[in-house]
């Protein structure tokens, strides 16, 4: 394999060049690839983490934040795609959480090469009905959505300095969350594993349950103890359901 260009989109906190499965995770509204830095230790040797890092935040902060889903996507799609002709043709799981399961799913779709399987968490189905106005709110609004869904240490919201960093990438994903338009086609051509907190007030688990609306090849839903950023707290659970059934040395198993 070789060695790919750094792209200020992805992130490897932990490389593993010899690791048969890579697992590309996109984050929440908001979210940054520190976020989810540990899976990259307890993942399995034969599993590599790859974090998406999108505009305007950690040090991307001197970029603007996009606030369109597809250009989101893009860019992530964009970065795979270099890495692949680069010479990293290692088979992809993509996992997003919230806003980062609609990214997922437009990359999925989109990528030359399927992933083998869409892991989706906390988030409502494409099919669902979208919209909001949110991403317009006064800042004191958003800063209360975010204190309702949890997963920030509040501390910071308290700190103007750190509201004035936060709070305009928030803005701009809520804006793309809020304005994302589906489009059914291509079709999504991998399983789709989806991941629902039993007490999420987002995206519960009826809601979540709706993406085996586009998933003809296949669909399982799990349902964790938790709110919106359950995943905090059941870490092992959620990385056991992204991995279930498949394999260090073939990179498939069932969906």
């Amino acid at each position: 394999m070789t060695t790919a260009r750094r792209n200020p989109w992805l992130r490897v906190p932990r490389p593993r060049p010899d690791a048969g499965v890579r697992v590309v995770v996109l984050p929440h509204a908001g979210g940054t690839a520190t976020f989810f830095r540990s899976w990259g230790a307890a993942l399995p040797e034969w599993a590599e983490l790859t974090s998406v890092q999108y505009p305007g935040r950690e040090d991307r902060l001197a970029e603007e934040p996009l606030g369109d889903a597809r250009a989101m996507a893009d860019g992530a799609i964009d970065a795979l795609e270099t890495q692949r002709r680069d010479g990293d043709v290692r088979p992809l799981v993509l996992v997003g959480h919230s806003l980062g399961a609609t990214l997922a799913y437009e990359v999925a779709r989109h990528l030359t090469v399927a992933p083998i399987r869409l892991v989706v968490s906390a988030r409502v189905a494409p099919t669902a009905s979208h919209g909001g106005t949110l991403h317009r709110g006064t800042d004191d609004e958003l800063v209360a959505h975010i204190r309702a869904l949890g997963g920030t240490d509040t501390r910071v919201l308290d700190e103007p300095e750190m509201r004035d960093l936060i709070l305009p990438p928030y803005r701009a994903d809520l804006r793309a969350a809020e304005t994302y338009a589906h489009d059914p086609h291509p079709p999504l051509t991998c399983p789709v594993v989806a991941l629902a907190g039993a007490d999420d007030p987002a995206a519960g688990p009826p809601e979540v349950e709706r993406w085996a609306e586009v998933a003809p090849a296949g669909f399982r839903l799990t349902v964790l103890p938790g709110g919106h950023f359950y995943l905090l707290a059941q870490q092992a659970r959620v990385l056991a359901a992204v991995l279930e059934g498949l394999s260090g040395d073939v990179g498939v198993g069932h969906g």
